[in-house]
């Protein structure tokens, strides 16, 4: 018995990728046999038992479903239950057909064949998903597209060199035979063109959003408060644009946002470190059924060996800069600049205060013209997805670090914190025109000394897009690219910039990556995280308003835009 249960097994494990060959196979058969002329015995055979009207839509209806056949074989290859119903459908009616439409047994022999063999391996296609949900891929969109063509290339050429009786009978079904193998592959044709239009708008069935007002919502929360191992950015969770999986226990969390076929988690997951593989293969498996397109951005390092195990192809996109709170300090002739810098600042009559979530609300008014006389000089808007935006309920959800002048807040920065101190970070940082210059600088060195006295190890400082890829001969190409943009385009984006002023912390720099199944994919998904970040293509064409004063320079590079 045991080795009955290892073959069935074996046999559930191969039944996908056979059944996705014998039916793309069976697809591209009655494809050509649409196509080509018809057995004259066997045409006069069923000709004079059927009316001729029965025999047109059987030889119409078989090329159809040949192709339905092609575009089923990918659902079977990605292991979907719709898919392997439909097939054994589409079996069965072709199989019929095959018989009516010329008595053409060989093929219905093949097709029952077929269907037996697949009737019995329901089990190995356990992934829900309506077939108006399945991704065409643009693969096996073209393979269809040749398929087609070819059986229709294949006609052609029959009709062109096929030696017909001079029989008046003979002659009048195989003029009829052109026309209905030219009804039939036009047929197909349009039919792939109809499901090809519809690729290109459908989209694919996503959990919805849980904002604030989601029972869900406190369950972030609670997971947030409770984490092992929590990273600062996961309190983006709280922003309100994301969807989530969370685990059996309810104790973890993987937050991901859609653009299109794009699954995007962003970091891993959050909660029980026990948990985390079982929630990344939820999110690769119900993203793969729901024909959607998975990746995780924003990983690290420890991420890596689940990433590997998932099978996923991975990209470094930069590096993200961690302060060691006990190694920092001001002294030194390395620190000459931030200490000067620091010092000006205070000099001028700025003031630090760190704002509980409690008085950041009743500080909101102000902080609110400060971020609007921020983002007045720079392009895009509040940001979303990666980063955080100015939403009064968001910014009331954690910390606050101000800097004051003349008892005005002229800067701030709300703060990421972790619930086992392991380390904090800052997501908005805003400053308005009366700040005093090397505010930032200030408030840095400020929020450290800070952070120290709170009992925190580490300081994020966040991410240098595209640092540390290589450019050599035998990298990647994509790192190449990025090299390339790294070094030559501080048009689009300050990257060195960036990279040199949070280098003058002496942080520890560590890679971060995107992953996803395949790599062909990764270049679409970073253009999709950036939409997501900005907002769309309207956010991206955001300009600052014109006709007001430009803010004060941030140290000797500006930070990027949050």
């Amino acid at each position: 018995m045991s080795v009955v249960r290892e073959l069935r097994s074996a046999a559930l494990e191969a039944a996908p990728p056979i059944s996705a060959a014998l039916t793309l196979a069976a697809g591209v058969m009655l494809l050509v046999s649409g196509a080509t002329p018809s057995d004259p015995e066997r045409f006069r055979f069923i000709a004079q038992a059927l009316p001729l009207y029965l025999i047109e839509i059987s030889h119409f209806l078989s090329s159809i479903l040949g192709l339905v056949l092609v575009l089923l074989a990918f659902g079977l290859r990605r292991r979907l239950d719709a898919a392997w119903v439909a097939t054994v459908i589409v079996l069965a009616l072709a199989a019929v057909l095959a018989l009516l439409k010329g008595f053409n047994w060989p093929e219905t022999t093949a097709l029952a064949v077929l269907w037996l063999l697949i009737l019995p391996m329901h089990p190995a296609f356990p992934r829900t998903a309506r077939l108006t949900r399945m991704e065409i891929t643009p693969g096996w969109l073209i393979s269809a597209v040749a398929a087609v063509a070819g059986a229709g290339a294949i006609g052609l050429w029959s009709f062109r060199h096929a030696d017909y009786s001079d029989t008046l009978w003979w002659k009048v079904m195989a003029d009829a035979d052109a026309t209905r193998s030219l009804r039939a592959s036009v047929g197909a044709a349009v039919l792939l063109l109809a499901v090809g239009l519809w690729r290109m708008v459908a989209t694919p069935a996503t959990p919805p959003i849980v904002g604030d007002d989601d029972p869900q919502f406190e369950r972030v929360r609670a997971i947030l408060a409770s984490a092992e191992e929590p990273e600062p950015a996961a309190n983006l969770a709280l922003l309100g644009d994301k969807r989530f999986f969370f685990s059996q226990s309810g104790e973890s969390f993987l937050m991901f946002g859609v653009r299109g076929r794009s699954w995007i988690a962003l970091g891993p997951p959050v909660g029980k470190r026990e948990e985390r593989m079982e929630l990344l293969w939820r999110f690769r498996e119900l993203a793969d059924a729901h024909a959607a397109r998975p990746a995780l951005y924003g990983i690290g390092p420890d991420v890596l060996p689940d990433v590997v195990e998932l099978g996923f192809s991975i990209q470094k996109t930069g590096e993200s800069a961690t302060v060691p709170l006990d190694q920092f300090s001001l002294q030194g002739r390395r620190r000459d600049v931030l200490r000067r810098n620091w010092r000006k600042a205070g000099e001028s009559g700025a003031a630090f205060e760190v704002l509980p979530p409690d008085a950041v609300r009743g500080a909101m008014a102000e902080l609110k013209r400060v971020s609007d006389a921020w983002l007045s000089h720079h392009a895009g808007g509040d940001k979303k997805f990666s980063m955080g935006g100015f939403e009064p309920r968001y910014v009331a959800e954690f910390p606050c670090a101000v800097v004051r002048s003349d008892d005005r807040i002229v800067a701030f920065a709300t703060i990421w914190t972790t619930i086992d101190r392991s380390s904090f970070s800052m997501d908005l940082m805003r400053y308005d025109d009366d700040a005093p210059k090397n505010v930032m600088d200030y408030l840095f060195v400020e929020l450290i000394e800070w952070g120290r006295r709170e009992g925190y190890t580490a300081f994020e400082f966040g991410m240098a897009p595209l640092a540390g890829l290589e450019d050599r001969p035998l990298a990647p190409i994509m790192s190449r690219v990025g090299r390339l943009l790294y070094e030559r385009g501080e048009e689009l984006y300050n990257f060195r910039g960036v990279r040199r002023y949070k280098d003058k912390y002496d942080p520890v720099w560590q890679p971060r990556y995107i992953a996803a199944p395949h790599k062909w994919a990764i270049p679409i998904l970073l253009a999709d995280v950036g939409l997501l970040s900005s907002g769309g293509v309207s956010g991206l064409t955001k300009r600052p308003r014109r006709g007001e004063p430009a803010p004060p320079p941030v140290a000797d590079a500006p930070l990027p835009a949050s």
